[in-house]
């Protein structure tokens, strides 16, 4: 598994640290799961707006 260096506010690790203790996880495992649900999520909306994209075009050629 690769290793990446990331800078964030003190106060926002703080805020990590707390959920990830609360939930008796890793800071990393608190990470991970919230980078997978945001590319999930970012994935659900590209693909709405290319198919509202495509449907516009659909609109304009007909």
């Amino acid at each position: 598994m690769a290793k990446i260096l990331i800078s964030m506010p003190d106060k926002f690790l703080e805020s990590i640290d707390k959920i990830a203790s609360d939930e008796q996880r890793t800071r990393s495992e608190l990470i991970r799961e919230a980078l997978r649900t945001y590319l999930k999520t970012n994935s659900f909306v590209n693909s709405k707006r290319a198919l509202k994209n495509a449907e516009i075009l659909d609109g304009l050629l007909d």
